[in-house]
């Protein structure tokens, strides 16, 4: 009997192929298919944005919890020196994290608020700092054109 069905099955799928011309086969619901027609089409990626980074500028402070995990991740690695992946510090960093309570997490988020106080003092340093250099730039460039200007007179 499974001879049988095995035939039947074929000859009903040559059927329905050999209705429709292979031009015209429509490719089913797969992801997969919309995916592969999407990643022909490139987005233009924001260049402006990554070319314009200074190296100067200060860094974001961490937050309660980065703080946390500094401190955890050096007892944790002391309790389990075998344990070499990261992503298990962190899970174990995430739920012990969830699990204290606000006194407990209390000293983490001081930390975490000079970090900040810290950060914002050397922004607004650094953006004074940028506002100097953009007011020289625009200097420069102005005495430029005027020596430019004087030239063409010439």
């Amino acid at each position: 009997m499974k001879a049988t069905r095995g035939r039947e099955d074929a000859t009903m799928k040559d059927k329905k192929e050999a209705k429709k011309p292979a031009e015209n086969k429509v490719v089913g619901k797969r992801k997969a298919a919309s995916r592969a027609d999407k990643s022909d089409q490139k987005r233009p990626k924001n260049i402006a944005s990554s070319t314009n980074k200074d190296p100067n500028k200060p860094k974001r402070p961490a937050t309660a919890f980065f703080v946390f995990m500094e401190e955890f991740r050096t007892s944790y690695k002391q309790e389990h020196p075998k344990v070499k992946a990261i992503s298990a510090v962190g899970k174990a960093g995430g739920e012990k994290w969830k699990s204290m309570s606000n006194a407990e997490k209390a000293p983490y988020k001081v930390k975490a608020t000079e970090r900040k106080s810290e950060y914002e003092k050397l922004m607004a340093a650094y953006n004074k700092k940028q506002e100097s250099s953009d007011d020289e730039e625009e200097a420069e460039s102005e005495s430029s054109k005027d020596d430019e200007e004087s030239e063409d007179d010439d």
